[in-house]
Parts: structure tokens; C-alpha cells; sequence
């Protein structure tokens, strides 16, 4: 299989700066983490490299030249190429202007599946994968929870999705989009002690708007549609806490609880 996986690294959720004028996080100085949407799509991706070692991974991820030692360590695991995107230009993109950088690249890329996450930490809209889908016109399929790689082939793709009330299964033709969620319990593993310090340099190609040549009104801020109205830092406050037993008068009192604030 051609796989691309579309991986996103996040502010560490620990601590990280914003910029209250432009209303978008800053990320250039912020400890950056890998996605954990991501994770589950990436392990996936290796997974099929274990079982079909001819497959070919290549990940993307759009992102400021900070990353590029987290890029390495990715190109450090069962990785064939690594793609940052990186212009100052494309900065404060919103998530349509993001789709359109990413849906650019995409387009004059041969793969059988295109892997991503379903949501990021620093936004959980969930609109890029499903707009990069409807811009290179595939199929697309939001918060798979596994995936069948036993009876997934490089034109059809086997999967469960987890919804409320139940999981359901489904198939779908490739070439297609499957985003992941982190319900899957997907971990990455560790690259071995030889490869820690190994120089991987040459598997990373960075791009600029140069080698895109898109049209700078469309992406970044100027290109950026979405408008935050107002930004705030959320205030924590106690609360009082009632605890009962698992009796009578505790389920009686859960069930005033839940009537008194019209959850039942």
C-alpha cells in the first residue's frame, strides 16, 4: 500500500502562549506534542508496514521549522518520508486555509489511503480531514476506532466506527480517507537504541509557499475567514461535592439531582 498519514504536533496542553490581538495560539516557542488522534492513525500505518513491508509511508505535517526535530524522530520509526510544510506565510491559517496548503501538496501525490487523525487538541473541529477529502473528491470517514488489517487491501479499506449507542462496521473503496480517533487505544513504538542518534536528514523535504505558489490572500490570517469574536481564560472554581451510597436514598437523590436540572 501507498499510505500518507497527515500528522498535526499540538501545544503541550501544560502550558503555551497566545496571542490575544490575532487570536491564535503562538507556536513557535511552545513544547510541541504530537496529536494523539495522530498517534492512532500512525500505528496504524506501521502496522500495515509490519504486515506488507514493501508498503510505503510518507507523513505530512504543516507546521513552523520548530518541529523539524520531531519530524526526525518520526523519520527515526518505520517512516520512508517526511513532508513539513513550513512558510511564515501560511501562519495563523484557519482551518480552511490549512486545507487548502495541505489539499495543494495532496493533489500531486499517488496513495492508496490517506490517514489522519479525527480531532486536534488545540482545536477538536474536526474540518480538515473532511475538507481535504471534498477538495481531492474521496470518500472520507470520521472517527474510526480500528481498522480490519486483515481484510484492508490497497483498494478497499475494512473499519469500525464507534458511535454512541453502538460500533458499526463498514467498507470503503480506496483511495479514501480514514480519520482516527483516540478511542483506539494506538500506541507508537519506540525506535531501537542504533537508530536514536541516526542522521535522517535526507528522508525530510521542507516546502515552502515557493515550491505550492499559492495565492498569499488565501491562506495564513490574510486568508483566513474565521473570526474569533472573543478569547477568554477559563476560570476554575470549586464545587461542592456530595457523596451516597449505593442504596435507596442514594439513587433517589441522584434522580432529584438530575430532575431539579433537566437532565431527566
Amino acid at each position: 500500500m501507498n499510505i500518507i498519514c497527515l500528522v498535526k504536533f499540538v501545544p503541550d496542553i501544560t502550558g503555551f502562549g497566545y496571542d490575544y490581538e490575532a487570536s491564535s495560539m503562538i507556536r513557535n516557542h511552545t513544547r510541541m506534542v504530537l496529536n494523539p488522534d495522530d498517534v492512532c492513525a500512525l500505528s496504524f500505518a506501521f502496522k500495515v508496514k509490519e504486515k506488507h513491508p514493501e508498503s510505503h509511508l510518507q507523513v505530512v505535517s504543516m507546521a513552523p521549522s520548530s518541529v523539524i526535530p520531531h519530524m526526525h524522530d518520526l523519520l527515526r520509526l518505520p517512516v520512508d518520508r517526511g513532508i513539513l510544510i513550513c512558510d511564515p506565510l501560511f501562519a495563523g491559517s484557519d482551518t480552511y486555509a490549512t486545507s487548502e496548503v495541505l489539499g495543494s501538496y495532496l493533489k500531486s501525490q499517488a496513495f492508496d489511503v490517506l490517514l489522519s487523525g479525527s480531532r486536534s487538541l488545540d482545536g477538536a473541529t474536526s474540518q480538515v480531514p473532511a475538507q481535504i477529502a471534498e477538495m481531492l473528491d474521496l470518500d472520507h470517514m470520521l472517527d474510526v476506532n480500528e481498522i480490519d488489517i486483515e481484510h484492508t487491501t490497497s483498494s478497499l479499506a475494512v473499519f469500525s466506527v464507534e458511535g454512541e449507542r453502538e460500533t458499526t462496521t463498514w467498507s470503503m473503496q480506496l483511495p479514501g480517507v480514514l480519520s482516527l480517533s483516540r478511542s483506539s487505544t494506538c500506541k507508537l513504538p519506540y525506535p531501537s537504541y542504533a537508530d536514536l542518534q541516526r542522521d535522517v536528514s535526507d528522508k525530510l523535504t521542507i516546502l515552502t509557499n515557493k515550491e505550492l505558489n499559492l495565492n498569499p490572500s488565501h491562506v495564513g490570517l490574510e486568508g483566513s475567514l474565521t473570526k474569533v469574536v472573543n478569547t477568554y481564560e477559563a476560570k476554575s472554581r470549586k464545587r461542592k461535592k456530595t457523596v451516597v451510597e449505593a442504596d435507596d436514598k442514594g439513587i433517589d437523590f441522584v434522580l432529584s439531582y438530575l430532575k431539579e436540572r433537566g437532565f431527566v
